[in-house]
């Protein structure tokens, strides 16, 4: 790896970690970033999940506070989310390479119509937490947490966003509660999945170690000071590079 490689990757990865501490699926920048440099689609997922990972075990333990009363409760729903991500990682080493190719292109979409969508969402369920009727389901929360793990395993991408609709309507509280369970949530997922690919993949370890700086500084620069860019500014940059990554795998 050459000092320019890592340099880019540490600022995508300062990007990524930013990105993620105030909207989520910072991974679209990180990922096509990989790809960019010529990483194999599957050794650049697997290299990306464990480059982000300081960054979602920061924001965790920065949002402790929530979980206050909670913790029994949180154990359980980890769980699920550590199942998941296993599970997920196991799918994606398990699978063919090619069968990665062709459904990421399909997870990229998605992950750009939940970016896109997101304001939407927020407001929508910013709705229904004003309701008094809202109330937990433990059950669909556990569920929430499996399955997403499991997508976060595959592919990560839009993870944080996809959870943090569904877990919207799964739990009560407020907004930042359910953020703070879903920071919590994919940080394990990832965790994880990363201690799978690191017992039985390949990992590019000079790439997953300039992310990894680069997110934990994006992480703590997006938790302070984040909250003053306008977050239409974090999408655009997020749709820009998500489309590129898209283009690369129809072209290739």
């Amino acid at each position: 790896m050459t000092p320019l490689e890592f340099a880019v990757l540490g600022v995508a990865g300062v990007l990524a970690g930013a990105i993620n501490a105030v909207v989520g699926s910072g991974s679209l920048v990180t990922f096509p970033a990989l790809l960019a440099f010529g990483y194999p689609p599957v050794l650049a997922n697997v290299t990306n999940n464990v480059g982000v990972l300081p960054a979602s075990l920061a924001a965790t333990w920065a949002n402790r506070r929530e979980f206050a009363g909670q913790w029994r409760r949180l154990g359980v729903i980890l769980c699920f989310s550590a199942a998941g991500g296993v599970a997920g990682a196991l799918l994606l080493l398990q699978l063919p390479g090619e069968a990665f190719e062709v459904i990421v292109p399909v997870l990229i979409v998605l992950a750009l119509l939940l970016v896109v969508f997101g304001p939407m969402i927020r407001r929508w369920t910013a709705r229904l937490h004003g309701e008094a009727s809202h109330r937990d389901h433990p059950a669909a929360t556990m569920a929430v947490a499996g399955l997403t793990a499991v997508y976060g395993g595959y592919f990560g991408a839009a993870q944080g966003v996809l959870l943090l609709a569904l877990l919207s309507m799964t739990m009560a509280g407020t907004l930042v509660r359910a953020n703070a369970y879903k920071n919590a949530m994919a940080a394990v997922a990832n965790l994880a999945a990363a201690i799978v690919f690191v017992s039985v993949a390949e990992v590019a370890w000079p790439a997953a170690i300039a992310i990894a700086i680069g997110s934990f500084v994006g992480g703590w620069l997006g938790g302070r000071y984040g909250r003053h860019i306008p977050q239409t500014a974090y999408r655009v940059v997020i749709v820009a590079v998500g489309l590129a990554a898209l283009v690369y795998f129809l072209v290739t």
